[in-house]
């Protein structure tokens, strides 16, 4: 079975978003900086994302992450492509370690 790695939803304001979250829900901020932010629930993190860097999504983990698409490496080592399912919904398919 595959896991759900975040949801990732698109704010205007890194800093401002992640104060209203951290201030209405008991989250933790695993990352944060000017162009995208982290944090983490109890059972799934969620990014904040500028909707010009990536658009709003769900990640999902999985050992066959090439088959969808090219795999783009990330600065925190993982790795991912981004593919639609038919309704148009972004998902972006992970895998955790970097690509060979």
């Amino acid at each position: 079975m595959e896991n759900l790695h975040h949801i990732a939803l698109t704010v205007t304001d890194i800093g401002d978003a992640v104060a209203w979250y951290t201030q209405r829900f008991d989250v933790e901020v695993a990352h944060q900086d000017q162009s995208w932010a982290m944090l983490r629930f109890d059972n799934v993190d969620m990014a904040l994302v500028l909707p010009e860097q990536h658009p709003a999504h769900i990640a999902v983990v999985s050992d066959n992450a090439a088959q969808y698409g090219a795999l783009n490496l990330h600065r925190d080592g993982t790795a991912s492509t981004y593919t639609q399912d038919p309704w148009g919904n972004i998902i972006e398919v992970m895998q955790t370690a970097a690509p060979s």
